[in-house]
Protein backbone atom coordinates (compact mmCIF):
# COMPACT_ATOMS: atom_id res chain seq x y z
CA UNK A 1 0.00 0.00 0.00
CA UNK A 2 1.23 3.71 -0.65
CA UNK A 3 0.36 6.15 1.30
CA UNK A 4 0.93 10.13 1.06
CA UNK A 5 -0.08 12.76 2.27
CA UNK A 6 0.71 16.98 1.73
CA UNK A 7 -0.60 19.83 2.39
CA UNK A 8 -4.68 19.41 1.60
CA UNK A 9 -3.86 16.08 -0.45
CA UNK A 10 -4.09 12.38 0.53
CA UNK A 11 -2.96 9.54 -1.46
CA UNK A 12 -3.83 5.98 -0.42
CA UNK A 13 -3.82 3.38 -2.77
CA UNK A 14 -3.13 -0.54 -2.64
CA UNK A 15 -2.00 -0.46 -6.52
CA UNK A 16 1.15 1.37 -8.24
CA UNK A 17 0.68 4.26 -9.72
CA UNK A 18 2.05 6.35 -12.38
CA UNK A 19 4.13 9.65 -12.28
CA UNK A 20 4.65 11.92 -15.55
CA UNK A 21 7.44 13.86 -16.64
CA UNK A 22 6.86 17.58 -17.79
CA UNK A 23 10.01 18.95 -18.65
CA UNK A 24 10.03 22.62 -18.44
CA UNK A 25 13.53 22.55 -20.35
CA UNK A 26 14.64 23.01 -23.63
CA UNK A 27 17.66 20.66 -23.38
CA UNK A 28 16.47 17.53 -21.82
CA UNK A 29 17.20 13.72 -23.67
CA UNK A 30 13.42 13.44 -24.91
CA UNK A 31 11.46 16.38 -24.92
CA UNK A 32 9.02 16.53 -27.68
CA UNK A 33 10.02 19.89 -28.75
CA UNK A 34 8.10 21.96 -25.58
CA UNK A 35 10.66 23.38 -24.08
CA UNK A 36 9.08 26.14 -21.53
CA UNK A 37 5.96 26.80 -23.73
CA UNK A 38 3.28 26.67 -21.15
CA UNK A 39 0.48 26.14 -23.37
CA UNK A 40 2.87 22.77 -24.77
CA UNK A 41 3.07 21.71 -20.78
CA UNK A 42 -0.80 22.15 -20.14
CA UNK A 43 -1.76 20.52 -23.41
CA UNK A 44 0.47 17.35 -22.49
CA UNK A 45 -0.50 18.25 -18.72
CA UNK A 46 -3.90 17.58 -20.03
CA UNK A 47 -3.41 14.35 -21.63
CA UNK A 48 -1.50 12.58 -18.72
CA UNK A 49 -4.41 13.40 -16.48
CA UNK A 50 -7.12 11.98 -19.01
CA UNK A 51 -5.03 8.87 -19.51
CA UNK A 52 -4.79 8.59 -15.73
CA UNK A 53 -1.45 10.14 -13.93
CA UNK A 54 -1.61 10.38 -10.33
CA UNK A 55 2.00 12.88 -9.99
CA UNK A 56 2.80 15.18 -12.67
CA UNK A 57 6.76 15.28 -12.29
CA UNK A 58 7.94 19.23 -12.97
CA UNK A 59 11.76 19.59 -13.65
CA UNK A 60 13.78 22.57 -14.67
CA UNK A 61 17.00 21.28 -15.27
CA UNK A 62 18.26 18.68 -17.46
CA UNK A 63 20.05 16.38 -15.85
CA UNK A 64 21.13 13.85 -18.76
CA UNK A 65 24.60 12.84 -18.81
CA UNK A 66 27.18 15.57 -19.21
CA UNK A 67 24.78 18.31 -18.36
CA UNK A 68 26.54 21.12 -16.06
CA UNK A 69 24.86 22.36 -12.64
CA UNK A 70 22.14 25.46 -13.51
CA UNK A 71 21.30 28.49 -11.90
CA UNK A 72 18.92 27.99 -9.16
CA UNK A 73 17.10 31.73 -10.09
CA UNK A 74 17.03 30.16 -14.02
CA UNK A 75 15.25 26.70 -12.37
CA UNK A 76 12.79 28.93 -10.77
CA UNK A 77 11.91 31.03 -14.23
CA UNK A 78 11.84 27.87 -15.87
CA UNK A 79 9.50 25.56 -13.12
CA UNK A 80 7.03 28.20 -11.56
CA UNK A 81 5.25 29.28 -14.16
CA UNK A 82 3.62 25.97 -14.84
CA UNK A 83 3.56 24.37 -11.56
CA UNK A 84 1.21 28.05 -10.75
CA UNK A 85 -0.86 27.08 -13.79
CA UNK A 86 -1.15 23.38 -12.70
CA UNK A 87 -2.24 24.20 -9.15
CA UNK A 88 -4.81 26.59 -10.07
CA UNK A 89 -6.39 24.64 -12.29
CA UNK A 90 -5.73 21.14 -11.07
CA UNK A 91 -6.04 22.34 -6.78
CA UNK A 92 -5.96 18.63 -6.38
CA UNK A 93 -3.51 17.27 -8.70
CA UNK A 94 -0.40 16.28 -6.86
CA UNK A 95 2.55 17.90 -8.10
CA UNK A 96 6.20 16.80 -7.60
CA UNK A 97 9.24 19.73 -8.74
CA UNK A 98 12.42 17.47 -9.71
CA UNK A 99 15.05 19.74 -8.20
CA UNK A 100 18.53 19.13 -6.55
CA UNK A 101 17.92 23.11 -5.43
CA UNK A 102 16.95 23.66 -1.78
CA UNK A 103 16.05 27.57 -3.09
CA UNK A 104 13.79 25.84 -6.10
CA UNK A 105 12.37 22.83 -3.67
CA UNK A 106 10.84 25.78 -1.65
CA UNK A 107 9.96 28.44 -4.22
CA UNK A 108 7.96 25.27 -5.51
CA UNK A 109 5.89 23.86 -3.18
CA UNK A 110 5.04 27.73 -1.96
CA UNK A 111 3.84 27.78 -5.81
CA UNK A 112 1.54 24.71 -5.49
CA UNK A 113 4.33 21.51 -5.85
CA UNK A 114 3.16 19.01 -2.97
CA UNK A 115 6.50 16.59 -3.93
CA UNK A 116 10.22 17.01 -3.98
CA UNK A 117 12.24 14.82 -6.22
CA UNK A 118 15.61 15.08 -5.79
CA UNK A 119 18.30 13.26 -7.97
CA UNK A 120 21.09 13.90 -5.87
CA UNK A 121 19.47 12.72 -2.62
CA UNK A 122 20.54 16.31 -0.76
CA UNK A 123 24.42 15.43 -1.89
CA UNK A 124 24.47 18.44 -4.41
CA UNK A 125 22.68 21.34 -1.79
CA UNK A 126 23.61 20.47 1.78
CA UNK A 127 20.10 22.88 2.72
CA UNK A 128 18.02 20.66 0.46
CA UNK A 129 16.66 18.03 3.72
CA UNK A 130 16.16 20.28 6.37
CA UNK A 131 14.31 22.20 4.02
CA UNK A 132 12.34 19.68 2.59
CA UNK A 133 11.66 18.94 6.20
CA UNK A 134 10.53 22.33 7.15
CA UNK A 135 8.17 22.11 4.29
CA UNK A 136 6.44 18.63 5.27
CA UNK A 137 6.40 17.16 1.99
CA UNK A 138 7.08 13.67 0.31
CA UNK A 139 10.73 13.53 -0.79
CA UNK A 140 12.00 11.23 -3.57
CA UNK A 141 15.18 10.41 -3.10
CA UNK A 142 17.54 8.63 -5.89
CA UNK A 143 21.27 7.20 -6.18
CA UNK A 144 23.68 8.66 -8.10
CA UNK A 145 26.94 7.92 -8.93
CA UNK A 146 28.72 11.44 -9.37
CA UNK A 147 26.82 14.21 -11.14
CA UNK A 148 25.17 14.77 -13.97
CA UNK A 149 28.69 16.54 -15.66
CA UNK A 150 30.19 13.29 -14.24
CA UNK A 151 28.01 10.49 -13.84
CA UNK A 152 28.51 8.42 -17.06
CA UNK A 153 32.97 9.06 -17.15
CA UNK A 154 33.34 4.97 -16.55
CA UNK A 155 30.96 4.14 -13.52
CA UNK A 156 32.53 1.52 -11.42
CA UNK A 157 30.91 -0.83 -8.86
CA UNK A 158 32.27 -3.88 -7.11
CA UNK A 159 28.72 -5.19 -5.92
CA UNK A 160 26.29 -2.86 -7.05
CA UNK A 161 23.27 -3.94 -5.48
CA UNK A 162 24.72 -4.07 -2.20
CA UNK A 163 26.25 -0.53 -2.49
CA UNK A 164 22.76 0.73 -3.78
CA UNK A 165 21.26 -0.24 -1.14
CA UNK A 166 23.90 0.96 1.29
CA UNK A 167 23.72 4.11 -0.01
CA UNK A 168 20.12 4.42 0.22
CA UNK A 169 20.16 3.01 3.77
CA UNK A 170 22.13 6.14 4.77
CA UNK A 171 19.48 8.43 2.89
CA UNK A 172 17.10 6.91 5.02
CA UNK A 173 19.11 7.53 7.72
CA UNK A 174 19.37 11.07 6.90
CA UNK A 175 16.11 11.79 6.32
CA UNK A 176 14.92 10.46 9.73
CA UNK A 177 17.45 12.71 11.37
CA UNK A 178 16.49 15.79 9.22
CA UNK A 179 12.85 14.73 10.06
CA UNK A 180 11.77 14.02 6.68
CA UNK A 181 8.64 11.56 7.27
CA UNK A 182 7.64 10.24 4.34
CA UNK A 183 10.77 9.04 1.90
CA UNK A 184 10.50 7.62 -1.87
CA UNK A 185 13.63 5.86 -3.00
CA UNK A 186 14.72 5.94 -6.55
CA UNK A 187 17.62 3.26 -7.36
CA UNK A 188 18.73 5.73 -10.42
CA UNK A 189 18.52 4.23 -13.67
CA UNK A 190 21.07 5.52 -15.81
CA UNK A 191 22.71 7.70 -13.40
CA UNK A 192 26.18 7.03 -12.63
CA UNK A 193 25.80 3.42 -14.12
CA UNK A 194 26.83 0.85 -17.33
CA UNK A 195 23.74 -0.65 -19.41
CA UNK A 196 24.79 -4.16 -17.12
CA UNK A 197 24.54 -1.95 -14.14
CA UNK A 198 20.98 -1.03 -14.67
CA UNK A 199 19.97 -4.20 -15.74
CA UNK A 200 21.57 -6.03 -12.37
CA UNK A 201 19.40 -3.29 -10.62
CA UNK A 202 16.43 -3.91 -12.36
CA UNK A 203 16.01 -7.85 -11.94
CA UNK A 204 17.06 -7.33 -8.23
CA UNK A 205 14.66 -4.26 -7.25
CA UNK A 206 12.97 -5.91 -4.68
CA UNK A 207 16.74 -6.29 -2.67
CA UNK A 208 15.51 -2.07 -2.57
CA UNK A 209 12.25 -3.02 -1.60
CA UNK A 210 12.79 -4.41 2.05
CA UNK A 211 14.23 -1.23 2.78
CA UNK A 212 10.74 -0.45 3.46
CA UNK A 213 9.95 2.01 1.53
CA UNK A 214 8.12 2.85 -1.87
CA UNK A 215 10.45 2.82 -5.33
CA UNK A 216 9.80 4.40 -7.65
CA UNK A 217 11.29 3.57 -11.31
CA UNK A 218 12.22 5.57 -13.80
CA UNK A 219 12.92 3.78 -17.03
CA UNK A 220 11.45 6.06 -19.55
CA UNK A 221 13.36 5.94 -22.97
CA UNK A 222 16.60 5.77 -21.32
CA UNK A 223 19.61 4.01 -22.45
CA UNK A 224 19.15 1.01 -21.01
CA UNK A 225 16.27 0.68 -23.37
CA UNK A 226 17.82 1.91 -26.61
CA UNK A 227 21.61 0.56 -26.64
CA UNK A 228 20.48 -2.89 -26.42
CA UNK A 229 17.98 -2.11 -29.21
CA UNK A 230 20.32 0.08 -31.25
CA UNK A 231 16.87 2.90 -31.26
CA UNK A 232 16.68 6.32 -30.66
CA UNK A 233 14.38 7.60 -27.26
CA UNK A 234 12.01 8.50 -29.71
CA UNK A 235 11.28 5.15 -30.63
CA UNK A 236 11.72 3.59 -27.13
CA UNK A 237 8.12 3.54 -26.03
CA UNK A 238 7.75 -0.35 -26.43
CA UNK A 239 10.74 -1.07 -25.00
CA UNK A 240 10.13 0.97 -21.88
CA UNK A 241 6.93 -0.26 -21.40
CA UNK A 242 8.60 -3.96 -21.17
CA UNK A 243 10.80 -3.18 -18.89
CA UNK A 244 8.06 -0.78 -16.72
CA UNK A 245 6.42 -4.11 -16.50
CA UNK A 246 9.30 -6.34 -14.98
CA UNK A 247 10.03 -3.25 -12.63
CA UNK A 248 6.20 -3.78 -11.42
CA UNK A 249 7.36 -7.44 -11.18
CA UNK A 250 10.36 -6.64 -9.14
CA UNK A 251 8.38 -4.17 -6.51
CA UNK A 252 7.99 -0.37 -8.08
CA UNK A 253 5.72 1.35 -6.47
CA UNK A 254 6.02 4.32 -8.91
CA UNK A 255 6.79 4.41 -12.80
CA UNK A 256 8.09 7.61 -13.74
CA UNK A 257 7.21 8.10 -17.62
CA UNK A 258 7.12 9.97 -20.63
CA UNK A 259 4.15 8.07 -21.80
CA UNK A 260 1.62 8.24 -19.35
CA UNK A 261 -1.55 5.58 -21.47
CA UNK A 262 0.90 2.87 -21.90
CA UNK A 263 2.50 2.92 -18.55
CA UNK A 264 -1.50 2.99 -17.06
CA UNK A 265 -1.87 -0.27 -19.11
CA UNK A 266 0.96 -2.19 -17.81
CA UNK A 267 -0.31 -1.23 -14.17
CA UNK A 268 -3.86 -2.39 -15.14
CA UNK A 269 -2.53 -5.94 -16.41
CA UNK A 270 0.07 -6.07 -13.81
CA UNK A 271 -2.88 -5.59 -11.41
CA UNK A 272 -4.66 -8.52 -13.15
CA UNK A 273 -1.81 -10.55 -12.71
CA UNK A 274 -2.23 -10.40 -8.53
Amino acid sequence: MLELYSKDLQLTTTQPIVMGILNATPNSFYNKGRGNDINGLLHTAETMLHDGVTILDVGGASSKPGEPIIDPEEEVKRVLPIITALSQRYPQLWISVDTYNATVAKAAVEAGAAIVNDISAGAIDPLMLPTVAALKVPYIAMHMQGTPATMQLQPQYTHIIAEVKHHLRQVCDHCTQAGIDQVILDPGFGFGKTVAHNYELLTNLGVLATLGKPILAGLSRKSMVCKPLKISPENALNGTTALNMVALMNGATILRVHDVKEAMQAVTLFCYMQ
